[in-house]
């Protein structure tokens, strides 16, 4: 009898199928809480839809869309002000404003999907490329045409099994990497980690540590959150407003929403000064490992008090205190992030623009796109001998 592959998309949780989170039991990004989260704080340029790959009638697979619409957004990023900027905002504005991801535009790493034994990647890929075609065919009866798809985040392993079937028509692209902090075995609290610096990098971390005695540190709960949301609103968006580049920014109850319906797996701590919020970052429990999430701070106090890197030492210290095997510092701030001791990992997606004239050039459109960071990678560990 021959097998039959289908897919089914949802635009809510409550129609998703009953066996949805026995796929999702390694991904905490494509289980019914997190996408519940979605649901209810998602960015107000983003439209977010729910899919499931079938094997005979049978749920073998999990995937999630998000289609930006980067016309509703006041800015993409303020921090560069150059003639390639203005450029790309123009060049994103008019030809790419309407960009359909199949994965997580808000994470880093392959939230994409999620498959059981009874399906390998290359035929779920199909089935996604498929599936893709039907969300632009819904977007456009809705009045929105889909400027570009985009299927992201992919390691080389993965890429290799499934790029035959996309480079005929897609450019394959690897962005800016993965910052990934692997725990070793033998670190059981934060002093093994610092034992393990060279002395360049533990004297870093000793100045960065005295430079943030005076603030207090707190976990705050849902009711603090939901006290200092205007406040911690503003501290997300200077930082958001101030990076490169942006395609969203968050909803204004999008911490008070994971903290209702993740509970203790979505952990958030402020940063006080004199008893009022200048800072504040998330984690998100993901099984064995820890991923960082959304900060914020006050710039005007960050620099003198090393704040964005003392964040970086807290999340660490809490990842190897409670067993974490890693902790996934997405793709920002990478030179920081190494100097901590985080490596990067290569990242690969496929691109399509719905023009074919401007997808015969999509190599050199995706520089505008997509801008380059130059860093330095650092290693911050002692030799081995």
């Amino acid at each position: 009898m021959k097998t039959t592959y289908t897919f089914s998309i949802y635009s809510t949780t409550a129609e998703l199928p009953e066996r949805w989170d026995d796929l999702a039991i390694d991904n905490i990004f494509l289980s019914k809480r997190y996408l519940e989260v979605l649901e209810k704080s998602a960015p107000i340029n983003m439209t977010c839809h729910f899919i499931g790959l079938f094997k005979d009638q049978t749920l073998e697979g999990i995937a999630i869309s998000q289609f930006l619409d980067v016309n509703k957004l006041e800015s993409f990023g303020d921090r560069d002000k150059c003639v390639k900027s203005t450029v790309r905002n123009f060049v994103f504005k008019n030809f790419c404003s309407h960009v359909l991801f199949i994965g997580n535009n808000m994470l880093t790493g392959q939230n994409a999907l999620c498959i059981s034994q009874e399906m390998d990647l290359k035929t779920a890929m199909l089935q996604l490329k498929a599936a893709a075609e039907d969300l632009k065919e819904i977007f456009k009866k809705r009045g929105s045409k889909v400027h570009i798809t985009t299927f992201k985040d992919f390691d080389e392993n993965e890429v290799a099994q499934i790029e035959t079937d996309y480079q005929e028509d897609h450019y394959k692209f690897s962005i800016q990497p993965n910052m990934i902090f692997e725990i070793d075995d033998n670190w059981k609290t934060e002093q093994d980690y610092i034992s393990a610096l060279s002395k360049k990098y533990r004297d870093q971390y000793k100045r960065a540590r005295k430079k943030i005695v005076a603030i207090d540190k707190r976990k705050m709960d849902l009711d603090d959150i939901i006290e200092h949301e205007d406040v911690i609103y503003d501290l997300y968006h200077h930082v958001a407003q101030n990076a490169p580049f942006n395609t969203f920014f968050i909803a204004k109850n999008h911490f008070r929403t994971f903290k209702e319906v993740l509970k203790d797996d979505f952990l958030f701590y402020g940063y006080f000064s004199e008893g009022k919020l200048i800072g504040f970052n998330t984690l998100i429990k993901n099984g064995e490992a820890m991923d960082t999430y959304f900060l914020g701070y006050d710039d005007s106090i960050q620099k003198e008090k090393m704040l964005y890197l003392n964040m970086l030492y807290d999340m660490i210290a809490y990842s190897i205190n409670q067993g974490f095997k890693e902790v996934i510092f997405a793709r920002t701030a990478l030179e920081i992030k190494s100097s901590v001791g985080a490596k990067p990992v290569k990242m690969f997606g496929f691109i399509h623009h719905h023009n074919s004239a401007i997808n015969k050039y999509m190599d050199k459109l995706f520089c505008y796109l997509e801008p380059e960071t130059i860093w330095k990678e650092r290693n911050p560990f002692k030799e081995l001998t």
